[in-house]
């Protein structure tokens, strides 16, 4: 008769209890994979990741992938797939802009997460050459008597959620029709207390090799 005592595997978060920032880009990874595997169209996709950043609860967010396999379960991302819309991006970024400018722009690595402060500042984030290495990136940004632009290729998925206080917040070109299903989710977030934050698709940069690349690693 075994008689050791096991410790008790955790208990799933109450469906009530509310959803924290671990939670929801728990569920956007999921979705990330989902719409590269082809279990979601970018329709759904945009849909589903539009409510994951209205609802409160934890129980309204594990709704939005209640038929969606979990990570790491039998039928998980294949290694060529997940190579590039599952994998984890670099660790985060902070980028700061205190009575100074600053800016992000060229061929670089963006990690899932980056965060910008600008205060009296300007910040550029400008993601029109960036390589993605995750299907969902993720600004935060906190403006206060400055200025953020974020600049995103037109074939990519923009989302944003924020609002100003005697500022501005705004997200244009978040046209479901113009992108590429294939391509990056940008989500911008942010606060605004009298400053400018804006972000916005720059006419004529265009992420034109992320379909060809993907499909080069499904089949390889």
């Amino acid at each position: 008769m075994d008689l050791e005592k096991h410790p008790a595997a955790p208990a799933p978060a109450p469906a009530g209890l509310r959803a924290s920032d671990a939670d929801r880009d728990r569920i956007a990874q999921i979705l990330g994979d989902a719409v590269a595997e082809g279990r979601l169209t970018a329709e759904e996709h945009s849909e589903r990741l539009d409510t994951l950043y209205a609802v409160k609860t934890v129980g309204e967010l594990e709704a939005l992938v209640r038929d969606l396999p979990a990570p790491g379960g039998a039928h998980a991302p294949s290694a060529s797939a997940s190579s590039y819309a599952g994998a984890a991006g670099p660790a985060a970024e902070t980028i700061v802009a205190v009575c100074s400018s600053s800016s992000r722009k060229g061929r670089w690595r963006p990690g899932a997460h980056t965060r910008a402060v600008s205060v009296m500042g300007d910040i550029t984030i400008d993601l029109t050459q960036a390589v993605f290495e995750q299907q969902v990136t993720e600004i935060n940004v906190t403006c206060v008597l400055g200025n953020v632009e974020v600049l995103v290729p037109e074939n990519v998925t923009l989302r944003g959620y924020g609002s100003g206080v005697l500022g501005n917040f705004e997200v244009r070109g978040m046209s479901r029709g113009e992108t590429d299903p294939q391509a990056p989710v940008v989500i911008v977030r942010g606060f605004s207390l009298l400053g400018n934050i804006e972000a916005r698709p720059k006419l004529g940069a265009r992420l034109v090799d992320l379909a060809r690349k993907l499909r080069k690693n499904l089949d390889g």
